[in-house]
């Protein structure tokens, strides 16, 4: 399928659930007046956001809070707030209203779930995250797994427990494999896939008894194991139209083979070779429309841009989860398909004003592959503070930070996950190509990385 096409799945009501693909179109700016737009966040997510919305015509400055140095310094037009934390909801009102904020961009989960936008809108600025009732269905797995139900969405067979004995039960009683899930927030590591019933108990020990995830792990969600491959869905929605962008593929695990625990994402290439037509009709018919019918039918209106994961089984589309917000490193690889005439600042005010239906957008040819550089240890306890190094870059590659800060004008290691080294190409291996090159251009101690990014569709385009 080209990679030219979008997914739109328009005016779904009680009725009516319209999916068609729109083809090339400009996004027509809406006015000339300028914007200084608040993005919260620190991760290589929102450096990329940050990226993008510099290159609209109308925004004048991007603060970001409170960002990390590649904000601080790479970004002409962008800026660093860092002395307000993301969770001072009514500072960071206050700090919007001080600097005549016109647009403000919300990227962390924690955020969203915890219903930062209410504040914002009660303030009469724009703000582009769900409510806090919509984002329900990224904060409680369990709430997302009954919603999917009631609207007859495919996922897997699954129950919710709050009792860790009626749990161990359930999942000695099951012939199946399992997948055990906290139910709360838990920076994308509270998935845990056991081989067997006794590492499936020691899971549900831990997330239950022992709190590795603190109070996410209060309630479980325990699914049936899905054979297949797992995309990612970007879908803006301003809770009438919802227009969708090229999928992705996250590769979750810490080591190269799909092995080792869950992390918050080690890479992701764009777009998919094997969403194929047929694929995309069945998620925008299967999967989007009745999404967005059950938000608006449960009084939930989803104003923002939801994340869908979706595992392709044999027997078709499933979803795995939802996330009310953008992925990360999912949008790094996204951001930069988005043509350069494309205004993402107008884009979100479409979705805040109820016109996203008269917004048309564009993708750049060629693929994105992005690989995430992350430090020692990670994503256990890992090692920060180290000096990084950096030598020049290929042209078609990109380099957004995560975690990273400037000490003395040096860029020092301060997270988990440090970069997320973009690659763009006109084949898929050309883009793989270039995001390896472009990891090479950095050096810190004890970097790690994956090196089996896009193995899948390399290995199955040959």
């Amino acid at each position: 399928m080209s990679n030219k096409l979008l997914l739109e799945s328009i005016r779904a009501t009680k009725s009516v659930k319209q999916y068609d693909i729109i083809s090339d179109g400009l996004l027509m700016a809406a006015s000339n007046q300028k914007l200084r737009v608040l993005l919260i966040g620190e991760g290589g997510r929102e450096h990329a956001l940050a990226w993008k919305l510099r290159q609209s015509p109308r925004v004048e400055h991007v603060f970001v809070v409170p960002g990390n140095a590649g904000t601080a310094r790479d970004l002409m037009n962008v800026s660093n707030i860092d002395h307000v934390a993301i969770d001072q909801y009514e500072v960071l009102v206050k700090t919007a209203q001080d600097l005549r904020i016109g647009l403000v961009v919300v990227g962390p989960d924690s955020a969203v779930v915890g219903g930062i936008s209410e504040y914002f809108r009660q303030a009469k600025i724009p703000c582009f995250a769900p409510s806090k009732a919509a984002a329900e269905i990224e904060g409680s797995k369990a709430f997302a797994k009954d919603f999917m139900r009631r609207h007859g969405i495919p996922t897997a067979e699954y129950k919710s427990f709050t009792d860790f004995r009626a749990a161990r039960s359930y999942v000695e009683s099951v012939k199946h494999k399992v997948v055990i899930k906290a139910d709360g927030l838990a920076a994308g590591k509270g998935v845990i896939i056991p081989s067997n019933k006794a590492q499936a108990i020691q899971a549900l020990t831990d997330i239950m008894i022992n709190q590795h995830f603190g109070t996410a792990g209060s309630a479980v969600v325990i699914e049936a194991f899905l054979e297949g491959q797992e995309f990612s869905m970007s879908t803006f929605s301003d809770g009438t139209t919802m227009v969708a962008l090229p999928l992705g593929q996250d590769h979750k695990r810490i080591y190269d083979g799909d092995k080792g625990p869950n992390t918050g994402g080690m890479g992701v290439y764009a777009p998919v070779p094997a969403a194929t037509r047929e694929v995309m009709d069945r998620i925008g018919y299967e999967i989007i429309g009745p999404t967005l019918v059950g938000f608006r039918q449960e009084g939930r209106e989803f104003v923002g841009l939801l994340t869908t994961g979706i595992m392709l089984t044999p027997t078709g589309p499933k979803v795995l989860e939802y996330n009310a917000r953008f992925g990360d490193p999912e949008a790094q690889s996204i951001m930069p398909l988005l043509d350069r005439e494309v205004d993402l600042a107008e884009v979100m005010l479409a979705c805040i004003e109820r016109t996203l239906r008269e917004v048309e957008m564009k993708l750049s040819p060629g693929y994105a592959c992005n690989v995430v550089v992350a430090a020692e240890g990670y994503p256990g306890a890992y090692r920060t503070g180290d000096v990084v190094q950096f030598s020049p870059a290929p042209q078609d590659c990109l380099i957004f930070h995560a975690g990273t800060k400037l000490v003395e004008d040096e860029v020092v290691t301060s997270g988990g996950r440090v970069f997320t080294v973009v690659g763009l190409g006109k084949t898929l291996p050309e883009a793989v190509d270039n995001a390896y090159q472009g990891v090479r251009s950095i050096s810190f101690p004890g970097m790690y990385y994956r090196k089996d990014i896009a193995h899948r569709a390399l290995t199955s385009t040959g």
